[in-house]
């Protein structure tokens, strides 16, 4: 009796892991482009909606790898914006144009202030004709180049074309800052910067002068500096690393476990306010 108990339980245990995985799998979508398809990865609570809806844009590593179509550090923060009743759009612009990792390229061929804000606008067109979507709640989340095509995306000069509401808010986790603060950004939606103070890859100062310089002349634009950060520092469970040659690196560049872990809490607190405004 007790043996057909515990293969009971068993069974039952894992049907209930493999139905709790299969709830939070993400869905594969098309997204037109002009110049072919973009693929992503969706995100969405179940039932009808419309939810109030994020893309989020990975960095320079790409989106996924050969073992996970999302890499670990962008379904976490999915499955935690899932569970705050969001729905979460992430698209691929590496894998959808048969590219790898671009971290150490010298010349690439997706530029965050043109491929990769053609893909926020066409990810931003699909969701306004979906159903489930609440058409005046879709805001968007970066780290590192897709913060930096975010910063973009979100300048006055860029404001799309299309009928329907404009983005809710933006949250850039470590942009690179120096071009946009050498062209006088700023903002037509509510933005939020965050980024560590001992960031060596991106530049704190440059996005504090950044966010500065679009006060009284932006929509409401808020930086965030966390004291002993490194870059990459909301990624779960960073190692220390010595700093990697690059401008935005597929991994963590350098990390303190406990700065960095403050930090990457302190921030899961900002994002839930900021897309609560």
């Amino acid at each position: 009796m007790r043996l057909r108990l515990t293969a009971l339980f068993l069974t039952v245990s894992m049907s209930a892991a493999h139905a709790a995985a299969a709830s939070s799998a993400p869905a594969q979508v098309e997204i037109p482009l002009s110049s072919g398809i973009l693929h992503a990865q969706l995100f969405k609570p179940e039932g009808a909606g419309p939810f109030p809806t994020v893309i989020a844009l990975h960095g320079c590593g790409g989106l996924g790898s050969r073992s996970d179509s999302v890499q670990p550090r962008y379904r976490d923060w999915a499955e935690r914006l899932l569970k705050a009743g969001n729905a979460v759009l992430l698209p691929d612009s590496y894998g959808s144009r048969e590219l790898g990792p671009q971290c150490r390229v010298k010349e690439t061929h997706v530029k965050a202030r043109r491929e990769r804000v053609s893909d926020i606008a066409a990810s931003r067109a699909w969701l306004m004709k979906q159903s489930w979507v609440a058409r005046d709640r879709v805001s968007l989340i970066g780290w590192a180049n897709g913060a930096s095509a975010l910063l973009w995306a979100v300048r006055p000069q860029s404001a799309a074309r299309e009928t329907g509401p404009d983005f809710r808010a933006a949250i850039a986790f470590y942009p690179d800052c120096r071009i946009s603060a050498g062209l006088g950004w700023s903002t037509r939606v509510p933005t939020l910067v965050l980024i560590g103070a001992n960031d060596d890859v991106s530049s704190p100062p440059a996005c504090r002068q950044m966010v500065d310089g679009a006060h009284g002349r932006s929509a409401l634009a808020r930086i965030v500096v966390y004291p002993g950060a490194y870059h990459d520092f909301d990624r779960a469970n960073t190692p220390l690393h010595a700093a990697a040659a690059s401008s935005d690196a597929a991994a963590p560049d350098r990390g303190h476990l406990g700065t960095d872990s403050e930090a990457r809490a302190e921030s899961q607190k900002e994002v839930a306010e900021w897309l609560a405004r």
